[in-house]
């Protein structure tokens, strides 16, 4: 039995879920998202409570079912109360602008890097404040694709381990290096 699966997804009030056979599409103040299902599962609705369901009782269908009721629920609370993920910059001379909605990165290239965001995200940057720096803030109704994005703008500049610059996750641990120790043992005059 799959314990995620078993546990039923709240429907808020200000959010309409429509199924259609192997289809559920849920729309909310946010957005909207669609989901088709395997058809190994199956999705009930009850009053402002949706429950995940297994077919039958295959190895397929057992591993589909916390996977289903987790994007069921991520969808629900996407359209409901939204996605973020922020990314924090460390180093001189890194910055992080807006041009429109366009997001540009400087980071130590010989170029800006300018990033179109896709439809459904949006970016946000909040400017150091002292003793902190600059964030960027990936927003969006989808949990994926927020953090497909946020990922691919982290690996434009991963966090290096001896001064820790560049762009890392908030609260994300960089475990650091020690540099060259010196002229230990060398010849002496």
């Amino acid at each position: 039995m799959s314990r995620i699966g078993k546990l039923p997804v709240a429907v808020p009030g200000n959010v309409q879920v429509t199924l259609e056979g192997q289809a559920i599409s849920v729309k909310g103040p946010k957005g909207q998202l669609g989901l088709a299902l395997a058809p190994e599962i199956e999705v009930q609705r009850d009053n402002g409570t949706l429950t995940v369901q297994p077919r039958d009782d295959s190895n397929r269908s057992r591993a589909l079912w916390g996977l289903t009721r987790t994007l069921v629920n991520n969808m629900v609370t996407g359209v409901s109360n939204g996605f973020e993920k922020v990314l924090e910059i460390e180093g001189v001379g890194y910055r992080a602008n807006m041009q429109g909605d366009k997001l540009v990165l400087l980071l130590g290239f010989s170029h800006p890097v300018e990033i179109d965001p896709e439809p459904g995200i949006t970016f946000r940057v909040e400017p150091p404040a002292p003793g902190r720096v600059a964030r960027i803030i990936v927003a969006g109704v989808d949990k994926q694709r927020v953090g497909e994005v946020a990922a691919r703008i982290r690996l434009l500049r991963p966090p290096e381990p001896y001064k820790g610059k560049g762009l890392r996750y908030l609260g994300e641990y960089i475990r650091r290096k020690a540099g060259k120790a010196g002229k230990v043992g060398g010849k002496k005059k």
